[in-house]
């Protein structure tokens, strides 16, 4: 997925978003529907897996560079907030629809089902392409990519502060579901219970997202990229550091935050895209997002670990008796790389090119 999300995105750059978006959707889909017919062993189900996010890599950051072609910088922070809920709904259904069809029939006619929507996606997205016509970025012999972006300041601050959240929010995302079953667990809830309890808080708590994010690019519209970004960074990095205490309390304190975590973790993503969007030639735009997917979701992969590798690290570990203090440390891991996003906005914000962002706005 993060090969051929870079290798796509830098492609949107010279090839029509059209053509990109909807082979790599009919790809994905075929190749996701391989995988439920003929997956037998762990080394098919490796293979059909690997080439179905080859596919899904073709539409995520091609389609947020076709949203932003549409959309003038006013308004562009709500479009791109909508786009990303979408995602975020969508990743969040599908774990509702294979969990409720395999409960009643089996994975195979699940993941069947997923590639169905897959189909019908594509062929709506005929729809959204129809009359469409790429936007011809003129470039220039002085234009390269190391100066339009590695050396763009501005869009390095960018990233770097996308890789931050990318580090904060796949940290918490991939252990929120085995924390709240842990804590079932703790007290005296079965294993089969809790972990079906915990998967389901998650997927409601992750799945906020999907409003959090359309009202958080409008914010920035209003107010600016930065401080926006700001404001929810602050508020889901102090989540990140008490989150992983709170087994020491109940299950409703642990929803009631939750639900607080939940919505800001994701909202900031929209407003990384949208500022980069303002602050790369457009000629270069989609290698500068294939470069942020690189850098983002290397993090997102490395940060689950980091996490696990702390909840074993400081097992047994307790600070104040009877309250184990593993879950704790291993949240406030997500939380210090996530401190990082808004000291990257606060220098953002120091360099005039933050005029380019919402309209002056910053």
């Amino acid at each position: 997925y993060i090969v051929s999300g870079v290798l796509f995105s830098t492609l949107s750059d010279r090839v029509n978003i059209k053509w990109i978006f909807l082979s790599a959707a009919a790809w994905s889909g075929v190749m996701n529907l391989m995988f439920a017919l003929y997956a037998n062993d762990f080394s098919s189900a490796v293979l059909w897996r690997g080439l179905t996010g080859l596919g899904m890599g073709g539409t995520y950051m091609p389609g947020l560079k076709l949203v932003a072609e549409r959309f003038e910088s006013a308004r562009r922070g709500r479009a791109i907030g909508i786009y990303v809920g979408a995602l975020v709904l969508g990743a969040s259904l599908s774990l509702l629809v294979t969990g409720m069809v395999a409960s009643h029939s089996s994975w195979r006619t699940a993941m069947t089902v997923c590639s169905i929507s897959v189909f019908i996606g594509t062929i709506g997205s005929f729809m959204v392409f129809r009359g469409y016509t790429p936007v011809r970025a003129i470039r220039h012999p002085e234009q390269t990519v190391h100066k339009e972006i590695i050396t763009n300041k501005p869009a390095m601050l960018v990233i770097a502060g996308y890789a931050s959240h990318m580090w904060e929010m796949y940290g918490m995302r991939g252990w929120l579901a085995p924390f709240f079953a842990a804590s079932l667990i703790q007290w005296g809830d079965t294993s089969s219970h809790a972990t079906a309890l915990g998967a389901t808080i998650a997927a409601g708590l992750v799945g906020l997202g999907t409003i959090s994010t359309a009202i958080t690019g409008s914010i920035s519209d209003a107010i600016g990229r930065t401080k926006t970004i700001t404001f929810v960074m602050i508020g889901s990095v102090s989540c990140s550091m008490i989150f992983g205490w709170l087994n020491a309390t109940s299950l409703w304190i642990m929803i009631a935050v939750g639900i607080v975590y939940g919505w800001l973790i994701v909202a900031e993503s929209p407003v990384f895209s949208t500022a980069l969007t303002e602050l790369v030639s457009p000629g270069y735009l989609g290698a500068a997002m294939g470069i942020q997917s690189l850098i983002g979701y290397t993090m997102g992969m490395i940060s689950p670990t980091v996490f696990g590798w702390a909840l074993d690290r400081f097992h047994g570990f307790e600070l104040v008796p009877g309250v184990p203090a593993n879950w704790g440390i291993a949240f406030m891991t997500v939380g210090l790389g996530g401190a990082i996003g808004p000291i990257c906005m606060y220098w953002l914000r120091r360099d005039p090119a933050s005029q380019k962002l919402a309209r002056g706005k910053g």
